[in-house]
C-alpha cells in the first residue's frame, strides 16, 4: 500500500524512537511506500523540503510556529495550517495513487484537506486520536464552552469523525469518551489503538553511569524518580512542584524533571528561588541524551492537570516502561491511565492534589525490590498491550476490512 500521514509532529528521520516514527517505520518495515507531511516551523529557520530515503518521503511544510509557542501564534497557526499542507502536498507529494490515509489530532482544522484527498484517492482514512479538541481548551479556561471559537472548533471536530472510516483511541477511557458525547458516530468504526513503541532491549545498551551521575549533578545514592517531556499547563506542573515539595523530607528520593515548555520558566525560578535539594531541573535533551538519564532513573512520574473532564493517556509513559521503570500517576479522573497502571501492578495511582497519597508512594517505591518486580510488570505489559505490532496490526486489519 501507498500510505499518506499528517501530523503535526516534527519527524526528520524514522529511524529515530517515537510513537509515530515507530510505527511508521514498522508500515515501511512491511513493505508499504510512506509519504509523510509535517511541519517545519518558523523557529527552525529552514523552508519547505522534501526528502526521499528507501520508500519514505517525508515532506517538512513550512508553517509558522505551533509548538510551545504564545497561545496566539499557536492558535493562527492551526487554523492556517491546511493551506500550507495542502499546498505542499499538491506540489511535492504524488498523491492520487494513495491508499490509506493515516492523521493524528492535534490538528482537527486538516478535516477539508482531508475530505478532499480522501475524494481525490479513493483511500481509506484513520484517524489516531492522540487528543480531544476543544473539550481539553475548555477545561483549562483557554475557550469558552458556546463561545464562537469553541463551536467552530466544535463543528470541526465533529466533522473529522465523520469523515474518518476509522478511528483509533489512546485507552478504554478515551473511546467510552468520544462516544458518549458523540452519538453520531457508529460504535463499529471506534477502537482502542494506543500509543505504541517498538520493543528493544534497552537493558543492553552502555551508559557510562557514573559520568552522568556527575555531568548532572545528580546523587548515585539515591532513587531518582524522572518526570520527562512537554513542562505545561496541561501537565499540571503547578501540582508536581507541591508534590515534590512535600517529599523534601524523603532523604533518599531525587526528584529529575526533564523538558521544556510553557512553564520551563516557572520552574526554573521555582528550583532556584530555594535552593531545593531533592531536585534537578534540566532543559529539553537531545533523544540519545534523554534516554540514557531514563537509565539511571528509577520510577517514571505522571502528571495531569486535575482540571481535565477528558482521559488523556500520556506518551511518555511508554519510555518508563520500556526501561522497566514503575510509575506513579498523579493525574485528573477522568483518565484512566493510572487506573491501568495499578490494576496490572506496574505502577500507583491518585489524583495531582492528593500530596500525601503521592508522598506515600514515593516511599513505597524506596524498596527495590517492590521497583523491580512492578518495572517487569511494566515491560511485560508494555510488550502485551503497547508494541507498535499490535497497532500496525489493528490498522491493518481495518483497512482491508473497509476495501472488502
Amino acid at each position: 500500500m501507498k500510505i499518506l500521514f499528517l501530523t503535526l509532529a516534527r519527524i526528520q528521520s524514522i529511524e529515530e524512537s517515537g510513537i509515530y516514527s515507530d510505527l511508521l517505520r514498522k508500515f515501511r518495515d512491511m513493505g508499504h511506500i510512506v509519504n509523510i507531511v509535517c511541519p517545519s516551523e518558523r523557529k527552525y529557520g529552514t523552508g519547505t523540503t522534501l526528502v526521499t530515503k528507501n520508500n519514505v518521503n517525508i515532506l517538512n511544510v513550512w508553517t509558522p510556529n505551533i509548538q510551545k509557542t504564545n497561545i496566539i501564534e499557536k492558535g493562527i497557526t492551526t487554523l492556517t495550517i491546511e493551506y500550507f499542507f495542502k499546498n505542499a502536498i499538491k506540489k511535492f507529494i504524488k498523491y492520487k495513487d494513495i491508499d490509506l490515509i493515516l492523521y493524528s489530532t492535534p490538528p482537527i482544522t486538516l478535516t477539508n484537506l482531508i475530505k478532499s484527498l480522501k475524494k481525490i484517492t479513493c483511500a481509506k482514512t484513520y484517524l489516531l486520536l492522540k487528543d480531544i479538541f476543544p473539550q481539553n481548551a475548555v477545561d483549562l479556561n483557554l475557550l469558552k464552552h458556546g463561545g464562537i471559537l469553541y463551536k467552530y472548533f466544535r463543528n470541526k471536530e465533529k466533522f473529522l469523525y465523520e469523515i474518518s472510516d476509522y478511528i483509533g483511541c489512546m485507552s478504554p477511557a478515551n473511546l467510552r469518551y468520544i462516544l458518549k458525547n458523540n452519538p453520531e458516530i457508529d460504535s463499529n468504526k471506534v477502537e482502542v489503538n494506543p500509543n505504541s513503541v517498538q520493543i528493544s532491549n534497552k537493558s543492553n545498551m552502555s551508559t557510562n553511569k557514573s559520568k552522568l551521575y556527575k555531568q548532572y549533578n545528580i546523587p548515585a545514592d539515591k532513587v531518582i524518580f524522572i518526570f520527562g517531556g512537554n513542562l505545561g499547563v496541561p501537565q499540571g506542573i503547578n501540582f508536581l512542584k507541591e508534590n515534590i515539595s512535600f517529599c523534601s523530607s524523603i532523604t533518599n528520593a531525587f526528584f529529575l524533571i526533564i523538558g521544556n515548555g510553557t512553564e520551563y520558566e516557572e520552574l526554573k525560578k521555582w528550583t532556584e528561588s530555594e535552593k531545593r535539594e531533592n531536585v534537578s531541573l534540566i532543559k529539553e535533551l537531545p533523544k540519545l541524551e534523554y534516554e540514557a538519564l531514563l537509565k539511571l532513573s528509577h520510577v517514571g512520574l505522571i502528571f495531569l492537570n486535575p482540571l481535565f473532564s477528558i482521559p488523556n493517556f500520556p506518551s511518555r509513559l511508554l519510555s518508563y516502561m520500556h526501561n522497566k521503570m514503575p510509575v506513579i500517576c498523579a493525574t485528573d479522573l477522568a483518565t484512566d491511565i493510572g487506573r491501568i497502571a495499578h490494576e496490572n501492578n506496574f505502577g500507583f495511582n491518585c489524583l495531582a492534589s492528593d500530596k500525601e497519597k503521592f508522598y506515600e508512594y514515593v516511599v513505597n517505591l524506596l524498596d527495590q525490590d517492590l521497583r523491580s518486580k512492578m518495572g517487569e510488570n511494566a515491560y511485560r505489559y508494555l510488550e502485551k498491550e503497547y508494541s507498535v505490532d499490535v497497532s500496525y496490526n489493528k490498522i491493518i486489519e481495518k483497512t482491508l476490512m473497509l476495501s472488502v
